[in-house]
């Protein structure tokens, strides 16, 4: 995974509902507006079971060989063809910490939920002093921001798994965003010309967030978050691994059911 030998390896997070929403907390999360539970599976009855509305569906997924084959050759697709309706107020990261990943997933995840956060909390603190910052920028910013280095290791040492420094498992994350034609057709500037007259979108796009790529991804229109976001990772990752390393969570500002 992508390091800065100056901060050194992190623990790896477990992904663990109860430990996502333990580090939100000390992060500045109100845990009254938002929470992370588990997703038990795709099918219907098991997505039902997940609160509504959905702000954010993390994944962890084992990396192998094929996988970051196709993911070199998605990048180079994106830099040479770009990602015209990509949203440019998204809040990315670059991961440049060695296991970092869990802490990554959690910033975009909660960056980008449209949610507030106490006070003067490192959560908050963050996302401001970030706000005009380029996403290796503000990998900076969190390599030398010792509290999150802190809530990290205290969430990690909390798990119920013994950890592996070198493990092969990765998170990523997946949120909703306008369509960039839709929101400047709305703000009255010049858009694409077909967004005008496209009655049927809903004006939002899934959007991967993956700290080892260059910038975030676009997935395709989104209708609803849950149900597209798994339904992408059912297709791009559980269909093409013989893997059962998988593990899925959503950040939820509903309530849970009794």
């Amino acid at each position: 995974m992508p390091q800065d030998k100056s901060v050194g390896r992190w623990i790896p997070l477990e992904s663990n509902p109860e430990l996502f929403n333990s580090w939100s907390e000390k992060a500045g999360l109100v845990t009254s507006q938002a929470h992370f539970v588990d997703v038990y599976g795709f099918d219907e009855e098991l997505l039902a079971m997940v609160p509504k509305p959905v702000k954010a569906v993390i994944l962890l997924f084992p990396i192998d060989a094929a996988s970051e084959a196709r993911r070199q050759e998605e990048d180079q697709q994106i830099a040479k063809e770009g990602q015209p309706k990509l949203e440019d107020t998204i809040f990315f990261v670059k991961q440049t910490i060695g296991n970092a990943c869990g802490t990554i997933g959690l910033i975009h995840a909660l960056a980008n939920a449209g949610i507030t956060f106490t006070p003067m909390s490192a959560l908050q603190a963050f996302i401001r002093e970030c706000e005009d910052k380029t996403p290796l920028e503000r990998a900076q910013v969190l390599a030398t921001t010792s509290l999150f280095a802190s809530i990290h290791a205290e969430t990690a040492q909390a798990g119920q798994t013994q950890t592996n420094d070198d493990t092969n498992l990765h998170f990523t994350c997946f949120v909703e965003a306008p369509d960039a034609d839709i929101r400047e057709l709305a703000e009255g500037k010049t858009p694409n010309p077909a967004a005008a007259n496209d009655r049927t979108s809903t004006g939002m796009r899934l959007i991967e967030l993956d700290g080892r790529r260059a910038c975030p991804i676009d997935r395709g229109e989104c209708k609803d978050l849950l149900a597209d976001a798994t339904s992408f990772i059912k297709s791009h990752y559980i269909a093409t691994s013989t893997s059962l390393e998988f593990s899925l969570m959503a950040l939820t500002a509903g309530k849970d059911f009794d």
